[in-house]
């Protein structure tokens, strides 16, 4: 079975005060990291909050799934669609994705 990266980038929305941009970013990064462990399939998980200004993105998830499948389970499982719900897409206003297969 072949592992899978799954990638993705959000951008923040315009209109959030600078002065909470850096705990907006700590709140998702706490919340998606927290999920590990508590969603079959999910390996690994890394939220990057701190760019440098060449970025044109604000934050990045870098997850690793067991299979196709546990990236499936984890795209519905109610864990994640509630931090999805209430941590990212409130403060996001888009958002890029790929996923690939691992190469063993």
């Amino acid at each position: 079975m072949s592992k899978v990266k799954h990638i993705i980038l959000w951008k923040l929305r315009d209109d959030i005060c600078d002065s909470d941009i850096a705990s907006i970013k700590s709140d998702i990064k706490k919340s998606l990291e927290d999920l590990k462990g508590k969603i079959p399939g999910l390996l690994e998980i890394d939220v990057v909050i701190d760019k440098l200004p060449s970025s044109n993105m604000d934050i990045m998830l870098d997850s690793l799934f067991e299979s196709e499948e546990a990236l499936k389970v984890y795209a519905t499982h109610p864990e994640h669609v509630a931090v999805a719900n209430e941590k990212v897409r409130p403060y996001t206003m888009s958002r890029n994705c790929i996923d690939y297969i691992v190469s063993d």
